[in-house]
């Protein structure tokens, strides 16, 4: 019980929080001269936040590159499995009271 508890809770939605940020911020790099500022930080805010704190020091094209990434991703998986855990507790509550 324990196990599918933290799965379905934790697991679940981390995972496709992970999955659903790295084709937002594919997505947002992909579009952005085309959209609104707004929209791009709704659909990706790691886009935004790693524009932010990009580093500005002199390294190789690759090392910054790569900096920029770890950060969008992290906060899109961050804001994406904010949504989808709140979905999924949401989805609980009316499953239990259905039931109970």
């Amino acid at each position: 019980m324990v196990w599918k508890r933290l799965i379905l809770v934790i697991l679940l939605p981390a995972a496709a929080g992970a999955v659903a940020g790295f084709f937002a911020l594919a997505f947002a790099v992909q579009n952005e001269p085309n959209l609104s500022s707004g929209f791009v930080s709704i659909v990706s805010p790691g886009l935004k936040v790693a524009e932010f704190f990009a580093p500005i020091r002199h390294r190789s094209l690759g090392s910054t590159f790569g900096g920029f990434l770890r950060v969008a991703i992290a906060v899109n998986a961050a804001f994406y499995f904010a949504i989808f855990a709140f979905i999924t507790e949401i989805a609980r509550r009316l499953a239990r009271r259905k039931i109970g």
